[in-house]
């Protein structure tokens, strides 16, 4: 089939009624399809279940030390714990807070911190005028909310396969106080999964910002989510900070949220000795201390499973022929028309698109009405806004293959319309 733009006005009436007639059919099924989120899917839960017959007696409740995991405690966290996520994250185990199971309510609270009482001694964010953040775009939706939450003024950057343009990250935060922080999935990025090269990462290091209290937010959520059988490289950002004398300049985050249960696994921050105190102090006035059965669980579950890497190969064999499947009918579908472009991620749990400018809601809310909730159109930038109405993210987790390939046929067919719609304008 010609590209869709090389059409005539009337190859494309044709090719619209044609069209039409298959997507009142799709109507006709009654599909009830779920795309909108990146949750796990039933049997990637399932493999986690052992876990949870680690605890069957009160002698099972004791940590290593013989601490009782049932008690008030601990606030920062089981040491063992800590010192998985230490493991993980290539940092220093009195370092690390393990907490909850909820990465983004401690990143929530970071910027709340900030915000009510200041870092190191300086003036809360609150009380200073004109607050701005800095969010690499397309990102991810939840990031953009928290900060949007807190009334900053958020600045798109471009994102590029190499991680934000920096050119761009170093011009806006070099003159200006009011910019106090940028947004970072730096391995896998939510949506598109670059990951960020050491080029990046080493300038992200070596930023010099006109706020002294500026934050990169690192939240490293896919650190072992691999689609492949060899990882993407990413340089340790909190090593390189300490190179460049700016050890206060990060906060990393991460979480089992997809590697156990994402409601109920663990999180975890780290960021420098000062910045910690920082945070052990708001820790001390809002938590007895988080819930240790489950970190114990965890930690027990791991060194019996073999561990992380041996319990990430049974994610993987799960999700490669999900994102196989949406790969290979975007390429078959869509390959020829020119009418939209996509990435090909080796990890994470998303898929980014490009339609033809102005197309995106237009495909969105053409697959929900029949029957496929999709991420909303534009959820990728600062307040839901994408200015070319392009990009949207497919979550191709959660549904089983033969709901995927279904669901993926019907997203293929809106993308044809929507343009098709467009071009006979």
């Amino acid at each position: 089939m010609s590209a869709y733009q090389e059409m005539t006005k009337d190859e494309l009436k044709a090719e619209y009624g044609r069209l039409m007639e298959e997507y009142k059919a799709y109507q006709a099924r009654g599909l009830s399809l779920d795309m909108s989120r990146g949750k796990p899917g039933a049997d990637q839960l399932d493999i986690s279940m052992e876990m949870m017959t680690l605890l069957a007696r009160p002698e099972d409740c004791k940590a290593d030390d013989g601490f009782d995991c049932r008690n008030y405690g601990l606030m920062d966290g089981l040491p063992e714990a800590r010192q998985f996520f230490a493991g993980l994250m290539g940092v220093k185990r009195e370092n690390v807070i393990a907490g909850g199971n909820s990465s983004l309510n401690m990143m929530y609270d970071t910027i709340a911190a900030a915000y009510t009482h200041g870092l190191r001694g300086h003036m809360p964010w609150g009380r200073q005028d004109g607050l701005k953040f800095l969010c690499p775009v397309p990102g991810y939706d939840r990031h953009f909310t928290v900060t949007e939450h807190f009334g900053f003024a958020m600045i798109p950057v471009p994102m590029t396969p190499d991680g934000p343009d920096m050119e761009e990250v170093e011009r806006l935060v070099k003159d200006d106080e009011s910019v106090k922080g940028i947004w970072c999935v730096p391995k896998y990025s939510n949506p598109q999964g670059y990951t960020y090269s050491d080029e990046t990462v080493r300038r992200f290091a070596a930023l010099k910002p006109a706020a002294p209290d500026f934050l990169i937010l690192w939240d490293n959520a896919y650190i072992v989510h691999d689609l492949e059988n060899e990882t993407d490289p990413l340089l340790n950002l909190m090593e390189e900070c300490e190179k460049a004398g700016n050890e206060n300049l990060a906060v990393m985050f991460t979480s089992t949220s997809k590697i156990t249960f994402p409601g109920g696994g663990i999180a975890a921050m780290t960021a420098s000795p000062e910045n910690m105190k920082d945070f052990r102090r708001r820790l001390f006035c809002q938590s007895i201390g988080p819930d240790k059965l489950n970190q114990l669980r965890h930690v027990r579950f791991f060194r019996e499973c073999g561990g992380v890497a041996e319990l990430m190969k049974k994610h993987k064999a799960i999700l490669c022929p999900k994102f196989e499947m949406v790969v290979s009918k975007l390429r078959s579908n869509l390959g020829e028309l020119g009418i939209m472009s996509w990435n090909e991620p080796r990890g994470g749990y998303f898929v980014s698109v490009d339609t033809l400018p102005g197309c995106a809601a237009r495909v969105v809310a053409l697959c929900k009405e029949a029957g496929v909730v999709m991420t909303p159109a534009g959820a990728t930038f600062p307040y839901g806004k994408d200015p070319q109405d392009r990009n949207i993210r497919i979550a191709p987790t959660l549904p089983p293959v033969p709901e995927l390939e279904t669901a993926m046929e019907l997203f293929c067919l809106c993308v044809k319309l929507a343009s098709a719609e467009q071009l006979l304008k």
